[in-house]
């Protein structure tokens, strides 16, 4: 089961003219695909498709009303799927035998919502300097808006907590006992439970990309040596050894490996390539002028090159130049 959580969002005047511009830019975008496929039927007899019109949409945002290629891509993406929705239900109800109801181009103040399908794509969560407690959702073209989160989000990690409480339960029990035999049993069933959640996950997140692109380019990730104890020896004791431990877990969590694997395999199947980049450097780099320095890189969150002064999300940064990285790979084994 899928749950929804809704958040208030305290838009600035400047955030919630762009906000505005993006919901109407999407609605622009709908009712001009609807146009296409109703023109492409009248006219020559042709179904038109999500993927074809997913085809053309870099041409529309190169070629279309100024302003479409300051939006997220995926955002644009899912804006066509929904189109593709209305069809296949209008097409569900034709054969059903009930009242039709043709897809409609939607007017001003019947188009009110924009999706993000992925976290980290357009829009992510995130922080700010200077605000380490408050929480902002980044979004594409809209800058990083104040979020009231008023209530935690809860996904992977409430049946860690279950799972932690529940073996903390186990070491109250007597060995040999019914209730330990019992306890354990249940935290053989959280332990399934996280790990199928974890590998649902990896499978949907993987899907999309296979769907949406042919070329997928990732940090080469040695995830054995990230998640390596940090306790040293009794001779030579490590250092930081509960924070590293803390972040061996959230790496372990998020399931790296397994999504790798996962996004592989289907990568392959789908005819699609998976190119794997050495990472190292690349969060360091300025994106825009190669200067690479430690300096660059001023929080986890926040890129600022101190050669040219180009600023940028971290990870953005970073991705580009993992994509750019992944693309000279190519064009090397092509020329080779």
């Amino acid at each position: 089961m899928r749950r929804s959580f809704r958040f208030l969002l305290r838009l600035t005047g400047k955030q919630a003219v762009a906000l505005t511009q993006c919901l109407e830019d999407h609605r622009q975008l709908y009712n001009a695909a609807l146009e296409h496929r109703r023109t492409a039927y009248a006219k020559a007899g042709v179904t038109i498709r999500y993927g074809d019109q997913s085809g053309e949409l870099k041409h529309i945002r190169a070629d279309g009303p100024e302003g479409q290629a300051r939006w997220s891509f995926s955002s644009q993406q899912a804006t066509l799927r929904r189109l593709d929705k209305a069809f296949a239900a209008f097409f569900a109800r034709v054969e059903a035998g009930r009242t039709p109801g043709f897809p409609r181009f939607k007017g001003r103040g019947w188009f009110d919502a924009v999706e993000w399908p992925r976290d980290g794509d357009g829009c992510r969560w995130d922080s700010q300097p200077g605000h380490p407690s408050a929480t902002f959702v980044r979004l594409q073209g809209g800058g990083h808006v104040p979020v009231h989160r008023h209530r935690p989000v809860r996904g992977l990690a409430a049946t860690a907590d279950r799972l932690a409480a529940a073996q903390r339960d186990l070491a109250r029990k007597k060995r040999g006992s019914t209730r330990r035999l019992k306890e354990v049993a249940r935290i053989a069933a959280l332990c399934g439970k996280v790990g199928r959640q974890r590998v649902d996950y990896a499978h949907k997140v993987a899907n999309a990309l296979v769907r949406g692109y042919d070329v997928i380019v990732h940090e080469g990730l040695r995830i054995a040596n990230m998640t390596r104890s940090a306790s040293g020896t009794v001779e030579a004791p490590g250092r930081n050894v509960a924070q590293k431990s803390g972040l061996n877990r959230n790496i372990l969590d998020a399931g790296w490996g397994v999504f790798l694997t996962i996004l592989s395999h289907k990568a392959e199947r789908a005819g699609r390539e998976l190119i794997a980049v050495n990472p190292a450097g690349t969060s360091r780099t300025c994106a825009r002028c190669g200067h690479c320095v430690r300096e660059n890189r001023v929080t986890q969150a926040e890129f600022r090159c101190q050669a040219c002064g180009h600023a940028a999300h971290a990870d953005v940064n970073a991705a580009i130049n993992i994509l750019r990285a992944g693309l000279a790979l190519r064009r090397a084994a092509e020329a080779a």
